[in-house]
């Protein structure tokens, strides 16, 4: 395996991991993003057996120990399983979470102690603005959330988009069609009847690249997208048998 580096937004980096043997042939990528600023900071650390190549790869834009925040969407493996040896590497900096995760999971995991966030909390990185948004459950997670970089208009997205596959790291291209495909595959969301309106609200954000965790990253309108993955799990949640609800969470 090998990290690739794209740059796709000024001075916001994908470092991504291509992993064939899950869900095959297709394959699945893993992805970290590196937003450059006077505080640099990482959002995801990706697993902890990955921590090697995405550290050697990170190195290729800086050194390690100059990252000053670590932030992910929610406590799980690929999200934020090599915390601990990226705060080996990076001395000064502080992993950042929503309350939840920090009550429920970061405070006792953490090696060093959590920046604990509100929704809606800004971080000035210095030439870079990050906003942690809480979206309990959407995709999955009671700590779910995600970060969105106001200066470049980026949204963090976390899982939401998930897809299969090995593209190239920046597409105009559907990113929602896919995104439907690998969760009528995976089948990994907490479908909750606040999920379109929490995805229906960060449309209003209307975002200009949208980072996936696992797929290509997007540029162009991002509301759009957001609005129909949102329609989509408005279906599935009536299918469900519950009522979606229109009002925008949080």
């Amino acid at each position: 395996m090998e990290t690739k580096i794209s740059e796709i937004a000024d001075g916001i980096y994908r470092l991504s991991t291509y992993v064939p043997h899950i869900a095959p042939p297709a394959g699945f990528t893993f992805n970290q993003f590196l937003i450059l600023a006077d505080e640099p900071l990482m959002f995801h650390t990706g697993l902890r057996k990955m921590f090697p190549l995405n550290r050697e790869a990170l190195s290729r834009i800086i050194p390690p120990e100059r990252l000053r925040w670590i932030a992910f969407g929610h406590f799980e493996a690929d999200e934020c399983g090599a915390m601990n040896e990226w705060l080996a590497a990076a001395p000064h900096a502080t992993p950042a979470h929503g309350h939840t995760g920090c009550m429920v999971s970061l405070d006792d995991f953490a090696d060093r102690t959590p920046r604990e966030l509100n929704d809606g909390e800004v971080i000035d990185l210095g030439g870079k603005r990050v906003r942690f948004i809480d979206t309990p459950h959407t995709p999955h997670g009671w700590d779910a959330g995600v970060l969105y970089e106001e200066t470049t208009r980026t949204l963090m997205c976390g899982d939401l988009f998930t897809q299969l596959g090995n593209g190239k790291g920046l597409t105009e291209g559907d990113i929602v069609g896919p995104a439907i495909a690998a969760e009528d595959l995976f089948k990994y969301s907490s479908l909750n009847p606040d999920m379109g309106a929490t995805i229906r609200g960060l449309s209003e954000l209307a975002p200009r690249t949208l980072a996936l965790m696992h797929g290509p990253s997007f540029t162009g309108d991002g509301g759009a997208a957001l609005r129909a993955l949102a329609d989509d799990y408005d279906r599935r949640v009536c299918d469900r048998g519950f009522s979606a609800r229109p009002e925008a969470a949080g």
